[in-house]
């Protein structure tokens, strides 16, 4: 069973999308091996492999290099479900941020986020970082859940200055204009992370439809949301969850079985049964985590070993040089363009 998350909801909106644009949705459903009825299936769910080969082939048909911008446009708050009408209620843009740091898992397992402190300019930044490979679908992802973001945002508190910058960590497209005009702010490229910045004075103004009744209520909505997907989700990538979660200390085997309420024996005979282990989802953690911290440019290699868990910069560079066939510094070297 595939862990990969994204409701059908986000596979019609880029069929209609496709549609406005005057391209076939079926077509472009037939290029991957999908039939048009299979999105009025409420249960349907793609591998991230084909959504990566619909993603690529929706570009084809579209013939539109600023697709993820288009689509993003139409992915406004009433599209995420529970979330969305939690956001709704929320008391303050910390709050809604917060929920959507705890909650984005019930909506799409495709990213992570997490809200950072910036102490230079005082601004706080959502970091958006892709727990999966997308390769030539990164772009148009990024900028299709960036705008989502913001329309969140636009929705509570419309006309508002909360939104100071777009980071992305792409080259600058040649649709960099309309990023801008359709952002609304300053849109960075070459970033080390895909982010929004925020005023940090901004986050705690109260909003003007806040109910914290609805908003406790739609909060347990989602909680229930994110318990279901947890059971049904492998024990594996729930580590890995936990790992990435806790990605500057990394818990050991028998801490993690703890937090499982399991033995160390039991987490391992479970693992195995997956086909997997405990030292093997380490590794793809720090693989994962390694690639990122060095495309950021922000620490050195040996910071990055530290970061890891390693005790001898020596043992990553050679971990890295296993997963890559290049070493840390030539892999930060010859960093690909998007």
């Amino acid at each position: 069973m595939s862990d990969f998350l994204l409701p059908v909801q986000y596979l019609r909106q880029i069929a209609e999308q496709l549609r406005v644009m005057g391209a076939s949705p079926d077509a472009w459903l037939a290029d991957c091996g999908v039939q048009s009825q299979e999105l009025d299936d409420q249960h349907y769910q793609p591998s991230i492999e084909l959504f990566s080969q619909l993603m690529e082939q929706a570009l084809v048909r579209s013939n539109e290099p600023a697709f993820g911008l288009l689509l993003g446009e139409r992915l406004i708050i009433s599209t995420h479900g529970a979330l969305g009408f939690a956001a709704l209620q929320g008391g303050s843009l910390r709050q809604v941020i917060l929920l959507l740091e705890r909650y984005l898992a019930v909506r799409t397992s495709l990213l992570r986020v997490r809200l950072e402190h910036e102490e230079s300019c005082q601004r706080e930044q959502l970091r958006f970082v892709a727990a999966y490979k997308l390769g030539s679908i990164e772009r148009t992802v990024m900028e299709a859940i960036l705008l989502a973001v913001k329309n969140i945002i636009d929705a509570l508190s419309p006309g508002s200055l909360s939104i100071e910058r777009i980071n992305f960590p792409f080259p600058t497209p040649s649709y960099a204009d309309l990023a801008r005009e359709i952002f609304g702010c300053a849109v960075e490229y070459d970033q080390p992370w895909a982010a929004i910045s925020f005023n940090q004075s901004a986050l705690d103004v109260p909003l003007r439809m806040a109910d914290p009744v609805a908003f406790h209520e739609a909060e347990l909505i989602c909680q229930r949301e994110l318990q279901k997907i947890s059971e049904s989700t492998s024990l594996g990538s729930r580590i890995r969850r936990l790992m990435l979660e806790r990605q500057t200390g990394f818990p050991s085997l028998v801490v993690a079985a703890r937090l499982f309420y399991m033995t160390p024996r039991t987490l391992h005979r479970h693992l195995q049964a997956e086909g997997t282990s405990f030292k093997q989802i380490l590794m793809e953690v720090r693989h994962s985590l390694a690639l990122e911290h060095i495309s950021s440019g922000k620490l050195s290699v040996e910071e990055i070993a530290l970061t890891l868990g390693y005790s001898d910069v020596a043992n990553f560079r050679r971990a890295f040089k296993q997963w890559e066939g290049v070493s840390p510094s030539e892999y930060r070297g010859m960093k690909p363009s998007v």
